[in-house]
């Protein structure tokens, strides 16, 4: 199992980030319905979305963002 987040679409390709903080360009048909900054795995030869993993890192990137910006 390789885990990936979404960095950017480019055209008909997605530049996926590794976890060693390398990329990797996926064709995007392959992630249908996924959106920059999203939680991949890679399993089983298909890619799918860890909706938790996407949730977690969001929340906390909110939590880092209101914390920044408080007034």
């Amino acid at each position: 199992m390789e885990k990936y987040i979404i960095d950017r679409f480019e055209g008909d390709f997605a530049v996926l980030e590794k976890e060693d903080g390398g990329t990797v360009d996926v064709k995007r048909e392959l992630l249908e319905g996924a959106c920059e900054g999203d939680a991949v795995i890679f399993e089983n030869g298909e890619y799918i979305i860890d909706v938790q993993e996407t949730q977690m890192r969001r929340k906390n990137i909110e939590e880092k963002m209101r914390k920044l910006f408080k007034s």
